[in-house]
C-alpha cells in the first residue's frame, strides 16, 4: 500500500503536536493550584528565544489567585497532562514584581533562576527533564519578601531553533530575607546565537554541556 507524502507530512505534524505539553499546576508544599497560573491558550511552543513571548506564553490567560508562601517552602510546577516528551534542559525563575504580580507583564531586569536540570548523560546525550512531569525545588530562604511571577522553562533542543514551553504563576513571599540576587531581563537572558541552545543532541554527542540563562541562585 502506498501513502502520499502529504499524508505523511500530516502525521508527523500530529505525532509533533501531541508531545507538546503545559505546565499547568503551581505546586506548593505538594498541593496543586491552577487559578494561581496564567493559563497557555495551547501547548504549542514559543519561538524565537528572543521573543517577548518568553516572558509568560503567547497572551496566557487571566489568573485568578495570587498564593501566599513562605521563603523555604516546596515550590514548582506540574503537568497534568502527559510530561516532558522532548529533550532539553529546564528551569525555574522568580521575577521580582515592581508592585502587584498580578499587574506585571513580567518585563525589566528582575528575574533571576533559582533552579535548573541539566544534563544526565553525554552518551547518549539526555536531560533529566525528560520523562517528567513535576518540577519541584525550594524557595531560597534569603529571598525578599513580596510579590513574584514564578516561571517554568523547558526549551527542547530536538529541532533548531528550538522550542520552548513556559508558564508563569502569581505568588507572595512571606518572611523572606534580605537576599540581592543577580537579576536578568526576559528576553535577553539567552542570546538566539548561545551555543546552549544551538546544540547537536544527536550523534556525534557534545561532550560538555551549559544550562542556558543566569546561573541558579540558592541565596
Amino acid at each position: 500500500m502506498k501513502f502520499s507524502s502529504a499524508i505523511i507530512g500530516l502525521v508527523a505534524v500530529s505525532q509533533t503536536a501531541s508531545a507538546h505539553y503545559i505546565f499547568n499546576q503551581l505546586l506548593v508544599n505538594g498541593q496543586a493550584n491552577t487559578a494561581a497560573v496564567r493559563q497557555p491558550q495551547n501547548n504549542s511552543p514559543v519561538k524565537p528565544v528572543t521573543s517577548t513571548d518568553m516572558r509568560c506564553n503567547v497572551s496566557p490567560g487571566h489568573a485568578t489567585d495570587t498564593v501566599s508562601v513562605n521563603a523555604g517552602d516546596s515550590i514548582g510546577f506540574g503537568i497534568s497532562v502527559g510530561k516532558v516528551y522532548h529533550q532539553g534542559p529546564a528551569a525555574i525563575y522568580l521575577g521580582k514584581a515592581p508592585g502587584a504580580a498580578s499587574a506585571w507583564d513580567g518585563s525589566g531586569t528582575n528575574w533571576f533562576k533559582i533552579a535548573e536540570w541539566g544534563v544526565a548523560s553525554y552518551n547518549p546525550f539526555t536531560f533529566k527533564s525528560l520523562n517528567q512531569n513535576q518540577f519541584v525545588t525550594t524557595i531560597p530562604k534569603n529571598t525578599p519578601s513580596g510579590e513574584y511571577l514564578i516561571r517554568m522553562e523547558q526549551i527542547g533542543l530536538h529541532v533548531l531553533p528550538p522550542e520552548a514551553f513556559m508558564s508563569c504563576a502569581q505568588i507572595k513571599i512571606n518572611n523572606g530575607g534580605s537576599g540581592n540576587p543577580p537579576k536578568v531581563a526576559i528576553p535577553g537572558y539567552i542570546g538566539a546565537g548561545d551555543a546552549s541552545v544551538n546544540v547537536n543532541i544527536y550523534p556525534p554527542y557534545p561532550s560538555s554541556y551549559t544550562c542556558p540563562g543566569p546561573a541558579v541562585w540558592r541565596g
